[in-house]
C-alpha cells in the first residue's frame, strides 16, 4: 500500500476515531514512532472496511495539514501502550464501526459534505465511549485536529451547505 493511499485512508480513520491517523509523523519528529503506532498507521485503515462513506478531498487535505504539524507535545502522546491499544480495538469493532458508518452516509442528505460530518460525528458519538482508557490521550488530539479541520474547512467553504455541515459537527465529540 502506497503512503499516499495510507494517509489519504488515514484520513477516514481519523474521521472515525482519529488514532490511527496521528500516527503519521511530522518531519521535526526526530525519534521512529513505535512498532504499534506503526502498525497503526499501516493497517488500522484495512480494519474499517466502509463501501460508502467517502471523506472528500478537501477534508482529507485539511485534515492531513492538521496531524503533520502537530506539535511535540501532542506527538508525544504516540506511545506504544495507547496504540497497541487502539490496535485491538480497530480490530475487535472494524466492522461494526463501517457498517454504521456506510448506513448513516447513506441516510444522511446530500451533498457529500454533509454526508461526511453528519454520519463522521454520529458513528464518533456512538463508538468512542468505548474505545480504551489506554487511547484517551491520542483522542485529546484527535479531537483537536477534528476541531481545527472542521473550523478551517467551514471557514473556506464556498457551498453554504458545507460551511454549516462542518460548523455543526465542529465541537466534535
Amino acid at each position: 500500500m502506497s503512503l499516499s493511499r495510507t494517509v489519504r485512508r488515514g484520513v477516514l480513520t481519523a474521521a472515525l476515531l482519529s488514532a490511527s491517523a496521528l500516527a503519521v509523523p511530522s518531519p521535526a519528529q526526530a525519534a521512529p514512532l513505535p512498532p504499534a503506532c506503526q502498525e497503526a498507521l499501516l493497517e488500522t485503515l484495512d480494519k474499517f472496511p466502509v463501501v460508502d462513506f467517502t471523506v472528500p478531498d478537501k477534508v482529507q487535505n485539511t485534515m492531513l495539514a492538521e496531524v503533520l504539524g502537530l506539535s511535540e507535545a501532542d506527538q508525544a502522546v504516540l506511545t506504544e501502550t495507547a496504540c497497541a491499544a487502539w490496535n485491538t480495538w480497530a480490530t475487535e469493532n472494524g466492522q461494526a464501526v463501517a457498517a454504521d458508518l456506510d448506513t448513516r452516509y447513506r441516510n444522511a442528505a446530500g451533498p457529500v459534505c454533509n454526508k461526511f460530518a453528519k454520519s463522521s460525528m454520529a458513528t464518533i458519538k456512538k463508538y468512542s465511549p468505548n474505545v480504551p482508557a489506554a487511547t484517551r490521550e491520542l483522542e485529546k488530539v484527535a479531537k483537536k485536529v477534528w476541531k481545527n479541520s472542521m473550523e478551517k474547512l467551514a471557514a473556506e467553504a464556498t457551498n453554504a451547505d458545507c460551511r454549516t455541515a462542518y460548523t455543526g459537527v465542529k465541537a466534535g465529540w
